[in-house]
């Protein structure tokens, strides 16, 4: 069989990326966090005059705590929102069935305020009264913005989380866990790690590469300038 002719002035198809934040965002926020969290905390404690062992064992300690944090975090904040949507949706289900004729009028009215004639949108909301389960689907998205039936998991987003905000974390410390012992070594990889960060961020949001990298270094950079500022001084004083 031949393929069908292709008409040359139709478009072309064209896919969109995942952008209802499922998966990319709590394992990009989690990097992101891990690299600045950990070089704001590597160079307020290097900025103290400790040791490189006291500072690798800080470094850890941060990573630890604060990927359990960011686990636990994202798992109680993405199952909160779950149980919110789907509260939301049962009353809305309610609604449905006991005020039908009131629930399709107030679609129609919603469809009306955005440029839709009044004789199709009372149409289209009266057909969407015999399948119930579109209806819902319909009335959520329109009222509330979300999908009634695709919940993202909190057990993924905890995952991501906790595994990405590790990998960032580790990254100012592998100077010294490979024998550098040099906090100005330290803090430029984890600058170095926070500009690809911004680069992979990048080519989903279609920014240019380079401002995506070094808006995430200049902020890790403020971050790091500031508890360095702050460790010297307590250091300074404790001396």
């Amino acid at each position: 069989m031949t393929a069908p002719a292709v008409d040359p002035e139709l478009p072309a198809p064209h896919h969109h990326a995942d952008v209802s934040g499922g998966r990319l965002r709590p394992a990009v926020f989690g990097a992101m966090d891990g690299l600045v969290t950990n070089i704001a905390l590597i160079a307020g404690v290097g900025g103290g005059g400790v040791g490189s062992r006291t500072l690798v064992l800080t470094g850890v300690a941060g990573l630890v705590a604060g990927a359990i944090s960011m686990g636990l975090g994202e798992y109680t904040s993405v199952r909160s929102q779950n149980e919110q949507v789907k509260a939301e949706v049962a009353k809305e289900r309610r609604e449905l069935e006991r005020h039908p004729e009131a629930e399709a009028r107030e679609l129609a009215d919603s469809w009306v305020r955005r440029g839709l004639p009044r004789e199709l949108a009372d149409q289209v909301a009266q057909a969407l009264r015999n399948n119930p389960r579109e209806a819902l689907r319909v009335h959520v998205q329109e009222e509330m913005g979300v999908d009634a039936e695709d919940h993202p998991s909190p057990w993924a987003a905890a995952i991501l989380s906790f595994v990405f905000f590790s990998i960032g974390a580790v990254v100012p410390l592998l100077p010294y866990l490979l024998g550098l012992s040099n906090l100005w070594v330290a803090l430029g990889v984890g600058g170095f790690g926070l500009f690809l960060a911004g680069v992979f961020v990048a080519r989903f949001t279609q920014r240019r590469w380079w401002t995506s990298g070094l808006r995430q270094l200049v902020l890790g950079a403020l971050a790091a300038a500031a508890t360095y500022g702050i460790g010297t001084l307590i250091g300074v004083s404790a001396a």
